[in-house]
């Protein structure tokens, strides 16, 4: 009787374990979570309306941006959500930096490229087509609770510093600071 109960034990010691070892392991990983919280009266949307996004400004053929010629311009948007801009209103500014193209005149308000291309910089406008200055705040933009989008274009412009425009790939990065008052 003693035998039959060891046996026993032993067959189902041994049925776990071979359930254990059929398992296949299916891998493991790793999610990381990361943001900020901000003192401000609306979040910035995350992704491709918010705070990282890409603008693909297309094509351009390198005669088109001969003697500070520009492509056709791309539009972009930042959007705030779930503003809470009180009884006053709040207004907002926005500021984009980045490398420069060149040290002065036009050059210096565009941002500088990198890559194969050489020649040519972005130029980042407001929404009414006005070129915004690098570094300083565009002009003041009145919020609304709830939802709010901000529209603005970018387009590639060749140098002044340059006469020749060199055909390849590019990129260009450029940071904004949302100012509220």
């Amino acid at each position: 009787m003693k035998m039959n109960k060891l046996m026993l034990a032993v067959i189902m010691a041994m049925g776990v374990v071979s359930i254990g070892a059929n398992a296949a392991d299916g891998g493991v990983g790793k999610i990381i979570f990361h943001g900020n919280i901000l003192d401000a009266p609306c979040s910035i949307a995350p992704g491709a309306n918010g705070s990282e996004q890409n603008v693909e400004l297309g094509q351009v053929a390198s005669s088109q941006l001969s003697n500070q010629g520009t492509s056709s311009p791309k539009n972009f948007e930042i959007q705030l959500v779930n503003c809470e801009v009180g009884a006053l209103g709040k207004t907002v500014s926005i500021t984009f930096g980045g490398s420069t193209a060149g040290n002065t005149g036009a050059d210096a308000n565009l941002l500088g490229i990198t890559g194969t291309a050489k020649g040519a910089g972005v130029a980042v406008t407001d929404g009414s087509s006005n070129q915004i200055v690098l570094g300083k705040k565009t002009a003041l933009r009145k919020l609304i609770d709830g939802d709010n989008t901000l529209n603005f274009s970018a387009y590639l412009q060749g140098l002044a510093a340059s006469s020749a425009v060199v055909p390849g790939e590019y990129s260009s990065v450029a940071d904004f600071t949302i100012d509220y008052e």
